[in-house]
């Protein structure tokens, strides 16, 4: 009797309202697409001529100081990158100006930050129509001159329409990824603090030595990592010179173009790598990221 009046409570409670029904959440926005293709941006007035290290050649400068207006043309040297102390008005690495005719050099060294950043250090750029980068370790210049007064007035030489270069080290700083920055060594492509560069050309990574140091290769994992950036390597003695969204090859060598696609009618290079080599006289389409014409010699190196 006890069990069956148990069982008859539990059947006479009182029914309660089924609780309301809540609206549905919205969907989350999906996440935005990363971009599988480089964007580069080129200086939108002056030029940029990048070397390879190695020699430069009178074909190189000849094209540099056309631009910058002449041989006696306000020219800034910054040789930070070469480690030394101090550098005197006779350093060995003026002499390739001055055996071609240069009359207007200044020599800037700094590795004070503070000094870098003031404007007295930085007032002989101020009415510089060009500037140069020579090699040694780009973390150098970095370290010295990234984000400061100096790397602000070197963009200015650019805007007034003047012309920035650099050799070896002095050319990957000029991208805006850089590559070979660590400090323990130049073998290591990526390393994190010293993978920004001053960023006059957007959206790409400068090697050198290229084939002389059989680097040819070694872009490919720069820009499978990173496929928003466009990988270009230059051998020694051999230059872009860039213009707005194009540059030319100009020197003795060649250059490798990476940007991490297959690109249609390209021969690739070294086992299905993607890359190829442009040869002096080509030129290259930075807003399409295709050659411009059809290559005019061999593209095996």
């Amino acid at each position: 009797m006890r069990k069956a009046l148990v069982v008859l409570a539990v059947f006479c409670l009182p029914a309660y309202p089924a609780p309301p029904a809540f609206p549905a959440l919205p969907a989350l926005p999906a996440p935005p697409a990363l971009s599988a293709e480089p964007v580069v941006k080129g200086p939108e007035r002056g030029a940029l001529v990048l070397v390879g290290g190695g020699r430069v050649g009178p074909e190189i400068l000849t094209r540099f100081f056309d631009l910058a207006g002449g041989r006696d043309a306000p020219l800034v040297v910054i040789p930070t990158a070469n480690g030394a102390e101090t550098f005197p008005d006779d350093w060995s690495g003026l002499k390739m100006f001055k055996d071609f005719g240069v009359t207007n050099i200044t020599l800037l060294h700094t590795t004070d930050r503070t000094v870098a950043d003031s404007e007295a250090f930085v007032r002989p750029i101020t009415t510089a129509k060009a500037v140069w980068f020579p090699g040694g370790r780009q973390w150098r210049l970095v370290d010295s001159y990234l984000h400061t007064r100096t790397q602000r007035e070197v963009e200015r030489v650019l805007e007034r329409g003047g012309v920035v270069g650099g050799s070896s080290a002095g050319a990957s700083i000029l991208g805006s990824f850089m590559v070979r920055g660590a400090r323990e060594d130049n073998f290591i492509m990526m390393a994190p603090g010293y993978e920004e560069g001053f960023a006059l050309i957007k959206g790409v990574a400068i090697d050198q030595h290229m084939l002389t140091r059989n680097r040819q290769d070694d872009l490919e994992e720069v820009v499978a990592k990173h496929p928003d950036v466009l990988g270009i390597g230059l051998d020694e003695s051999t230059a872009i010179v860039v213009r707005g969204q194009q540059f030319e090859v100009t020197g003795a060598s060649k250059v490798a173009i990476h940007d991490g696609r297959r690109v249609e009618n390209e021969r690739q290079q070294r086992n299905g790598k993607k890359y190829f080599f442009m040869a002096p006289g080509e030129r290259y389409d930075l807003t399409k990221l295709e050659r411009i014409g059809r290559p005019n010699r061999s593209e095996q190196p």
